[in-house]
């Protein structure tokens, strides 16, 4: 084979292949596809891993990590466009080679909201793509809060002007999902915001007449949107039986962090994957008292995992899932980064080492328990 940028061969790695370890293999990538993979010694020179992990790019559906790049600290707006190149060096530093970029709309959602400007968020992606400057391959999730009075309005412009390949339909109204218990909702937002009771009360009083007047007409508009162009649709915070009815009324394709174990096997047992958070595993339970991402993967319920607030939590999951629910092997772990959330969001073309897909790769050395990112490949283009 002759080395181009895109086409190379890997030698001594450790191949995390869909059913199975191979230690000691390789693989063998030609104009950005996987050409060929094989155990033992290599048809030919190449890069030498040294028996390191060789895994498939990792394949993120669900982080708002580019909102901490932009709004660093409360009233600081950094350079939109250098906001978007720090958060995509970052994603692909954690092994991530596709990314779903979570952008929020619907405004006077919680103090910290940006508001109208998703837009200027927007744009940088564009301008950051079109430049040539990301590492990752970007696609857009838009999370809904579907009880703002101009998450409509914004959600047509938005998919009037901007590529959506996922749109979550969210309500974190007080009593509702992840705040059934009001004392929960109360306790999050006061820290959050760092307001007194009186001040809360009045917020929650104007988040219930907001549920009361939008949140069942604004959800059948969205999913409306949502199938006249294509788009996977997401589920947030499911909590009871109903909440699973009305997903698969809606055509809803992913559930994301349902907050109790009913929720979580009934979207299951639906065909709609299940997915938790990275952190929620790596930490050992949630940080708001949903239910435990190790309990659902007990179940034998989880099928996607998420980086959520943390985009090196996606890999750490990984290898450490197999630690805590020993049913499932490091390639099934593996799979809920790669494949499963590729084939849940209808990208067929990469998330295994196959032969034929995407040479979207990452190595990874592991330091006692931690997985570290040694290098990454996206259409066999080394990017990180």
């Amino acid at each position: 084979m002759t080395a181009t940028p895109d086409s190379f061969v890997i030698e001594n790695a450790t191949l995390i292949l869909p059913d199975r370890i191979v230690p000691g293999g390789w693989l063998a990538a030609s104009n950005g596809r996987i050409a060929e993979i094989g155990e033992g010694r290599a048809p030919e020179r190449g890069i030498d891993l040294a028996g390191d992990y060789l895994l498939p790019g990792l394949v993120e559906l669900h982080t708002d990590h580019l909102e901490s790049h932009y709004a660093p600290r409360p009233k600081v707006r950094w350079h939109p466009l250098a906001a978007v190149m720090a958060y995509d060096a970052q994603i692909a530093a954690a092994g991530i080679t596709t990314v779903f970029d979570s952008l929020r709309i619907g405004s006077d959602f919680d103090k910290g909201s940006l508001g109208e400007e998703v837009w200027t968020l927007a744009d940088a992606i564009k301008t950051a793509i079109a430049e040539g400057h990301v590492r990752a391959e970007h696609r857009t999730h838009l999370r809904c809060e579907i009880s703002s009075p101009d998450v409509i309005d914004q959600a047509e412009r938005y998919v009037a002007e901007y590529p959506v390949h996922m749109m979550s339909l969210m309500d974190h109204t007080p009593g509702q999902r992840q705040f059934r218990d009001i004392a929960v909702w109360k306790t999050y937002y006061s820290g959050k915001n760092g307001v007194g009771d009186d001040a809360m009360n009045a917020l929650m009083a104007r988040r219930l007449a907001m549920h009361e007047a939008n949140a069942e007409t604004h959800r059948r508009r969205l999913v409306e949107i949502a199938r006249a162009r294509g788009v996977v649709l997401a589920s947030h915070d499911d909590a009871t039986p109903e909440h699973v009815e009305e997903a698969k009324t809606d055509g809803v394709a992913i559930a994301e962090f349902p907050t109790t174990i009913e929720a979580a096997r009934g979207s299951h047992a639906a065909g709609i994957r299940v997915m938790m958070g990275g952190p929620n595993i790596v930490r050992g339970g949630s940080h708001s008292g949903s239910v435990a991402a190790e309990a659902v993967a007990r179940e034998g319920v989880l099928d996607i995992i998420s980086s959520d607030y943390v985009p090196a939590s996606l890999l750490m999951a990984a290898f450490d899932l197999p630690r805590r629910v020993p049913a499932i092997s490091l390639p099934e772990a593996v799979a809920m980064v790669t494949r499963n959330p590729a084939l849940a969001t209808g990208l067929a073309d990469r998330g295994a080492l196959v032969a034929g897909l995407r040479a979207d790769l990452v190595c990874v050395h592991m330091t006692g328990a931690v997985p570290v990112v040694r290098q990454v490949w996206r259409q066999g283009r080394r990017v990180a």
